[in-house]
């Protein structure tokens, strides 16, 4: 009986060890691990696992996601535990809400008073995704917030923007296939947010907008996707002087990108996969410094007697045979260029890899003379006849070379012993040049 007891006492003993640890446990630890969870779950866990102590502590969790699908909500259901939460919340500032909406769970008019709630709550950051039923229009109540820095809004939204827009502490905007109810809901969106750094647009196949204006004094970051069909009244206006970064993604025709003065554009990235009608793009980018490019030459006008003064890194897709004249402009209208990257992300060779031609430049570009410094080949075709022309030409007309890398995957050891094999009989006309070969 005696050594029984014992036992039972030692059983006893290791449970109270084991919640006193838990107990013992920094309020900020708990609070982490507890933000690795879904909220739901957090919430269940602080009032139904964890002592009297801690129940309470999700409330001050910095932030919340809630997904109306989640746990198989029922119409109402949704809006009426996630309206309690976050009337329950006891921070003086959540940090961020994600929304996850389904309006066959949770209609518009609950949606609008939820997101309403949280503004009381001071968020700093609001993600809302609506999917299925019917858009959900942002209600003008909601484009005045003094604490909100950051809004992601996400499919099946109309936005009926106001002429009075306050949203003074807005840094960050990201709108994917989101719509506007025309041309001046967008500008009054951007006319209330004197302090916006950083912009992401990914415009839908059917927009009730034609020219999306952009007029931005204080933006510093604008990333642009669209699938529109070719129209050419369809397009961008940019006029924003202190962008420092631009990226332009064009999955579909776009009919004009029209960029005003940028005296400040450092860096941009052009992904064209298909053609912009009537508009001289890269004759707006004479300023930037850096510069990755996606495109084909008969997508986009290269104008005659250009000049990037400053560029000094370009980073150059080269999947098509087109490529290679484009290259060739781009080094005779870059004299300063330092590093040369060139890249082939396909796992396939052109169909006409034996029949097409690189025409070098007339002249030895300026920078190959005295500036380029660094050459990579990302995804090499070694195999290919005109590629290795093309590296021949590089390699022996530039002076200043400090090195030049080569990768190339997916291929057999023998053909690797090829490929170091032709490189390494190239001569370069840099003494002082490290070449890699990956």
């Amino acid at each position: 009986m005696e050594r029984c007891k014992k036992d039972g006492d030692n059983i006893n003993n290791r449970d109270v060890v084991k919640e006193d640890r838990i107990s013992e446990l920094p309020e900020a630890l708990i609070l982490q691990i507890l933000s690795l969870l879904p909220t739901e779950d957090a919430i269940a866990t602080t009032t139904t696992v964890l002592s009297k102590r801690w129940q309470s502590l999700w409330k001050m969790l910095p932030n919340l996601k809630f997904d109306s699908l989640y746990n198989g909500y029922e119409l109402g259901t949704f809006s009426k535990n996630v309206g309690k939460a976050l009337l329950s919340y006891k921070a003086p500032v959540l940090q961020s809400l994600h929304l996850k909406i389904s309006l066959d769970k949770c209609n518009a008019k609950d949606t609008a008073m939820l997101i309403g709630i949280a503004f009381s709550r001071n968020v700093r950051k609001l993600v809302l995704e609506v999917e299925l039923g019917e858009r959900f229009i942002f209600p003008e109540s909601l484009y005045n917030c003094e604490t909100l820095e950051s809004l992601k809004v996400k499919f099946s939204v109309l936005m009926v923007v106001p002429s009075s827009v306050s949203l003074k502490s807005l840094r960050t905007l990201k709108i994917y296939y989101v719509d506007f109810k025309n041309n001046e809901s967008v500008s009054n969106l951007f006319s209330g947010c004197p302090n916006l750094e950083n912009l992401v647009v990914y415009r839908s196949t059917f927009s009730n907008v034609n020219t999306f204006t952009i007029a931005v004094p204080s933006l510093q970051r604008l990333t642009t996707c669209t699938s529109n069909s070719v129209d050419p009244h369809e397009g961008y206006v940019i006029d924003a002087p202190s962008l420092k970064y631009l990226k332009i993604i064009g999955t579909n025709h776009i009919g004009f990108f029209l960029i005003k003065n940028e005296p400040e554009l450092v860096e941009a990235n052009l992904t064209v996969h298909y053609q912009i009608v009537n508009e001289n793009l890269l004759g707006s980018l004479t300023s930037i410094k850096r510069l990755s490019l996606e495109i084909l030459p008969l997508n986009i006008k290269f104008p005659t007697r250009i000049i990037f003064h400053q560029l000094v890194y370009l980073e150059f897709l080269t999947n098509e045979a087109e490529c290679w004249n484009l290259l060739t402009l781009m080094l005779d209208s870059s004299p300063k260029l330092q590093v040369l990257k060139l890249i082939n992300v396909s796992n396939f060779h052109m169909e006409d890899d034996h029949v097409w031609k690189w025409n070098q430049p007339k002249n030895v570009p300026e920078c190959l003379l005295f500036h380029l410094e660094t050459f990579m080949w990302e995804g090499y075709k070694w195999s290919q006849e005109g590629v290795i022309e093309v590296v021949k030409y590089i390699l022996s007309n530039t002076n200043c070379l400090k090195r030049a890398t080569f990768s190339s995957k997916n291929i057999s050891s023998e053909e690797r012993v090829i490929m170091v094999k032709d490189l390494s009989s190239v001569v370069m006309t840099s003494n002082s040049c490290q070449l890699l070969i990956e």
